[in-house]
């Protein structure tokens, strides 16, 4: 039987053992599949008005013209990651352009302009025409006047600074560490924890600090597990990733190399096929992303990680929890479910780190918690995330989950399940 407690279901399914025939059974079971289908109406009826890039791909190629008309670009400069690179859109009068802005945003942006560099580009500024004004693509890339006002935070609220044992290198854990290669970005993104470093250029890390990296992992054994990240390390140039991927490849105890990108969401025209056969000569090796939003599902995005999947690297998304982007549970369920369809595994919805110009970005820690509570047992397990908060002062990554497990006594424990039914179970 099942009786109500405090707005929870107190769940006994002795029942489901009584009058144990097949009809009885079938008319379960039709009630049941009845049940779960209502769990799912308020989904399902709001799914088809949350938009991915393949929803829009006629509005997507009128922008795509739009740019390379302004640039006087080709079609094939448009595939040409260092052609986009070299367009990046960077000033106000190059944005109006291609977005309206008031008088009162143009002025703002001249000021941000003034203290932050911001850029995208011409692909991402794409998405941007394809978004509502102030969308999430929107939001993630066009700088905002809080940025600017805004007081809070710390510039680097991870405390890299105090967790560099050698040049390019952090460390937090016991068998795993960064080396962070470039501040180069195709996009830089508003919300970015490593804003402090984005500077006046582009620059990536010297020759001299890599290889001291690397000597770095070399004399600490324990080091199994190493991130190659930035900025974006897929802007370093092919031959600098392929010596760089294959020192890390020589070291014996290195076990998996790993890349951060956000590459197939920015700039997907950077996934060619010499830097899969690149990066298909040092396996097992490991790609996160960055997918924030339906919209960045394109049909571009979707090449790029056929590629990489083809070279067998493995792919996870690690999405930043935005407000105004995707601080929404259907937005959230969405997404995930559309980055299974581009064989990228959600792995991690990020708490948006305190940094400093950012808090504009930062939600309440129960709307990730009710975030997590609309995926579990609504949809795959594969399209559920760990929602993680990283703990101040470089203390690593925490996860955060709603409560299942109400009590314990022995062998005998109380489980919540994902429909807030409160069921005992006992181990033998």
């Amino acid at each position: 039987m099942a009786i109500k407690h405090d707005e929870i279901t107190v769940y006994h399914p002795e029942h489901l053992h009584q009058n144990n025939d097949a009809a009885t059974r079938r008319q379960h079971a039709l009630k049941r599949a009845s049940e779960l289908k209502e769990k799912i109406e308020d989904y399902l009826a709001v799914k088809d008005k949350i938009y991915t890039g393949f929803d829009l791909v006629e509005k997507y190629n009128e922008a795509r013209s739009r740019i390379l008309n302004y640039f006087n670009g080709s079609d094939e400069d448009w595939i040409d990651w260092r052609w986009q690179l070299r367009r990046r859109i960077s000033t106000v009068d190059q944005l109006s352009q291609f977005v309206d802005l008031t008088d009162k945003e143009k002025e703002e942006l001249h000021k941000i302009s003034s203290h932050l560099r911001w850029a995208l580009s011409p692909y991402y500024m794409a998405l941007v025409m394809c978004d509502k004004p102030h969308g999430g693509v929107w939001l993630q890339s066009i700088p905002s006047y809080q940025e600017i006002t805004d007081s809070s935070g710390s510039e680097d609220p991870m405390a890299e600074g105090w967790t560099s044992p050698a040049p390019c290198v952090t460390r937090r854990y016991p068998d795993r560490m960064i080396i962070n290669v470039t501040n180069r970005c195709a996009m830089f993104c508003r919300h970015c924890q490593r804003r402090r470093n984005i500077g006046n250029r582009d620059t990536n890390r010297s020759r001299k600090d890599l290889e001291a990296a690397i000597q770095y992992v070399k004399d600490n054994k324990e080091i199994r597990d190493v991130l190659v990240t930035g900025g974006d390390a897929l802007l370093l140039s092919d031959n600098t990733l392929d010596w760089l991927l294959g020192e890390l490849h020589k070291i014996p105890h290195v076990e998996i190399k790993r890349l951060g990108t956000r590459t197939p969401v920015t700039l997907p025209q950077r996934i060619t096929p010499e830097l899969c056969t690149i990066l298909e000569k040092y396996p097992p090796l490991y790609i996160n992303t960055q997918f924030n939003h339906p919209l960045e599902i394109t049909p571009e995005a979707k090449e790029a990680c056929d590629r990489l999947v083809k070279a067998g690297v493995v792919l996870g998304n690690q999405a930043v929890l935005l407000r105004g982007v995707n601080n929404d549970p259907h937005v959230m369920k969405k997404l995930n479910q559309e980055l299974l369809k581009l064989r990228v595994r959600p792995y991690y919805i990020f708490h948006a780190k305190n940094v400093k110009g950012t808090s504009h970005f930062i939600t309440s820690i129960d709307e990730g918690l009710e975030i997590m509570e609309h995926l579990r047992g609504y949809t795959s397990g594969l399209a559920v995330p760990t929602y993680i908060i990283n703990a101040p002062y470089g203390n690593g990554k925490t996860p955060i989950a709603p409560n299942y497990l109400l009590g314990k006594k022995g062998n005998q424990i109380l489980l919540r399940t994902w429909e807030n039914k409160i069921i005992p179970y006992e181990t033998p």
